[in-house]
């Protein structure tokens, strides 16, 4: 099983020592490369890849050919854009994978009380953070930990094809469609795998 759950949001538009945008590497890139590294030892056991995503509803259009956000940065946008990307590389590793013994899923964990953002300079992510100090609308907005963990642990325990289903987007242990039409466009996720993989050239193993 791989899992991959890092992530975040960030402030100041930042280009890593790769030449890509903080975000959008950290986010997207990474995972995608380290699945593919690792892809015929994931195909040869049967293994499940689980993506930690978000809420997309609020994402705007992904510009396959400004991925970096090089014309337009906004930290919450490039998080928001990053997140839909999780969701539709999962639905295309599905694709091209599951008939070869691969499973993937990607989920929501919730809106969680833990550090995450704490450094972000984006005035959005501060004032959710700030609400989150508040006992009244912490308890109702925000949940624990252990809550926001439930899905992953959910998934990990299951076994696709009978607990879950594999290419499916899930919150709160269910099966349900992500509330942007970005994250069913089933061409727009290939074209995204093939764009990550055209920046990762030279990273990626040769075709066997």
């Amino acid at each position: 099983m791989l899992a991959n759950n890092a992530g975040g949001v960030f402030g100041t538009r930042t280009k890593t020592v790769d030449g890509f945008e903080k975000t959008f590497q950290v986010n997207h890139l990474a995972p995608y490369l380290l699945t593919r590294l690792l892809l015929d030892v994931l195909t040869a056991s049967r293994a499940s890849v689980l993506q930690t995503s978000s809420t997309v509803r609020f994402a705007k259009e992904i510009h396959l050919d400004d991925l970096d956000h090089d014309r337009a940065y906004d930290p919450v946008r490039a998080y928001g854009a990053s997140k839909l990307e999780n969701i539709l590389f999962t639905t295309e590793l599905h694709r091209r994978h599951h008939a070869d013994g691969l499973s993937a899923a990607c989920f929501y964990p919730g809106n969680v009380r833990t550090n995450f953002a704490s450094d972000t300079t984006s005035a959005i992510m501060r004032t959710v953070r700030f609400l989150g100090t508040k006992p009244v609308i912490r308890n109702i907005l925000l949940s624990t930990p252990e809550q926001g963990a439930d899905q992953i642990v959910w998934l990990a325990e299951g076994t696709p094809g009978r607990d879950w289903r594999s290419g499916a987007y899930y919150y709160k242990r269910k099966d349900v469609p992500p509330e942007n039409p970005q994250a069913l466009d089933a061409d727009l996720a290939r074209r995204l795998w093939e764009r990550s993989e055209e920046l990762l050239a030279g990273r990626l193993p040769a075709p066997a």
